[in-house]
């Protein structure tokens, strides 16, 4: 938290303490901070989205086809672990360290994936920069809670949301030309440097305003020293390290299950890659160290959902899960089944972008802060609806748009839930424990991801879906059960979350 008194070496540039009170992210004492941690998610959002369309390419000059699916679920997996190494870190001693330390991970695996001579040391590659991201979230979420007021944290949730626009829309263009013209590698080996710049505004406002402990007797506030003079809890930590105090420990247990659940969401992925008996194995390996990783992971009582925060986890996990499950067959039924070529087909989701960071400004307007839970609810049922309306273009006199608008609809209700829990998060955590907490909103969304998708997948696998149009002669829209057994049950899971929304509020003693 910030230090209740100026330091000295802030006190001629730092705003008065009502003066901040007045202004928003982009007032002068917090301009410098938005902009850098804004940035940070930019390059992260254009990294996403470009990496993607590189990446074929890149899979096919180093021969590995046969791996590609392990270039994602390497990053996936280490992710995971990241988040809750970040998670603890970040209570202990402040999201400083652990946000330089994931931005350097996140570079170095971009740029071993860059100048890779052989898939799998692109695959280790991408591992590394999984690792990265994961401890980047995580920590971004602490700084948002420690550096901003609770008035100020729905509008850089805002922001986080509006980063992602335009690398959504011009990402996978920008990268396809760079690919064609210099080559897949420059996608990867480009990025590192754009980070360079946002850091520069942002890490010595972090330090100022989020360095340090969140709690303990020689960190939670302000100490005196020797000389009468106020320390933050960066320099009582560093205090403490100087006398000899500890410096950083981590509670083992957490780390073996972080790796428990690592290992199993990887080992559930192979097997939902591949449908042979012998699969089954990996597969009931994989869930037997998932699901008590999760349990250990998750804030007791996410699985039953319990009012309060475990709700908010859990709904993060059902709302991400059931939409990016969804959405990841919006392309292919339009191709295979409505005969649209790929760039259409990514078009017909391109408004997504914009209408889900409207839901994200919607939901910091000041006046409807009395409201969020009720907004969680509306939005749920927007992405609800979105989803079971997906299906109807496969019957051939529904209008392709139609799927379009309805997707508009659910990005919008997306945009309203997935800001919203991010700052119900921050308003139900303690300082010292908003990073295991933002490490378990992260987990539940991404573990939430690999499962329903696994699932998801091994649906439309067994109904026929992976033999549609392998060749020119074949008839468009053979296989529409398919995926229908891919958007309706997603939208009775997003159904589903409708009613945990209904529970994010604690009860009133």
């Amino acid at each position: 938290m910030p230090d209740s008194k100026p330091r000295d070496a802030d006190v001629v540039d730092a705003p008065t303490p009502l003066a901040e009170e007045r202004e928003g992210v982009l007032g002068q004492g917090y301009r410098a901070l938005s902009v850098g941690i804004v940035s940070v998610v930019l390059l992260i959002a254009f990294e996403a989205t470009a990496v993607g369309t590189a990446m074929p390419v890149a899979a096919r000059e180093l021969d590995g086809i046969s791996l590609y699916a392990f270039a994602f679920s390497g990053y996936f997996t280490t992710s995971l672990f990241g988040m809750v190494l970040a998670g603890q870190w970040s209570d202990r001693h402040g999201p400083l360290a652990p946000l330089t330390t994931g931005i350097a991970s996140f570079g170095a695996g971009l740029l071993l994936s860059g100048t890779a001579g052989a898939m799998w040391v692109f695959i280790l590659g991408r591992a590394v920069q999984g690792l990265g991201g994961g401890m980047v979230i995580v920590a971004l979420y602490v700084v948002v809670g420690r550096a901003y007021p609770e008035r100020l944290r729905p509008a850089i949730m805002a922001a986080f949301a509006a980063a992602w626009i335009v690398p959504s829309i011009v990402g996978p263009l920008a990268a396809g030309t760079v690919t064609e013209r210099l080559g897949w590698r420059w996608v990867f080996v480009g990025i590192p440097v754009l980070v360079l710049l946002p850091l520069a505004f942002a890490l010595p406002q972090i330090r100022r305003r989020a360095s340090g402990p969140a709690g303990g007797p020689d960190a939670a506030g302000a100490a005196e020293g020797p000389s009468g003079a106020v320390e933050g809890p960066a320099g009582a930590a560093e205090k403490a390290g100087a006398a000899g105090g500890p410096r950083v420990s981590f509670d083992r247990r957490r780390i073996r299950l972080a790796l428990a659940i690592s290992l199993g969401a990887g080992l559930l992925q192979y097997a939902a890659q591949d449908l042979r008996p012998l699969s089954l194995l990996p597969g009931v390996l994989g869930v037997a160290l998932l699901v008590p990783a999760v349990l250990g992971l998750l804030p007791r009582g996410t699985y039953r959902a319990a009012r309060g925060l475990p709700s908010v986890v859990l709904l993060r996990g059902v709302a991400a899960g059931s939409f990016i499950a969804a959405e990841s067959f919006v392309p292919l039924m339009l191709v295979t089944q409505r005969g649209l070529s790929p760039t259409l087909a990514g078009f017909s989701l391109a408004a997504g972008g914009g209408t889900w960071a409207l839901g994200s400004w919607v939901q910091s307007r000041p006046r409807l802060e009395p409201y969020r839970e009720r907004l969680t609810t509306v939005g749920m049922l927007l992405v609800a609806a979105a989803i079971a309306t997906a299906p109807s273009v496969l019957a051939d006199p529904v209008p392709v748009w139609t799927l379009a608008v309805a997707w508009g609809v659910g990005c919008f209700g997306m945009g309203l839930v997935i800001s919203s829990t991010s700052v119900l998060l921050l308003k139900l955590s303690a300082p010292e424990e908003a990073g295991s907490n933002s490490a378990a909103l992260q987990i539940s969304d991404g573990l939430s991801n690999v499962v329903l998708l696994s699932a998801g997948g091994a649906a439309f696998a067994a109904l026929g879906g992976g033999t549609v149009a392998h060749t020119a002669t074949d008839t468009f829209g053979s296989h529409p059960a398919a995926f229908a057994a891919v958007f309706l049950p997603m939208a009775a899971v997003a159904l589903l979350g409708v009613w945990v929304s209904t529970r994010l509020r604690e009860h009133q003693p």
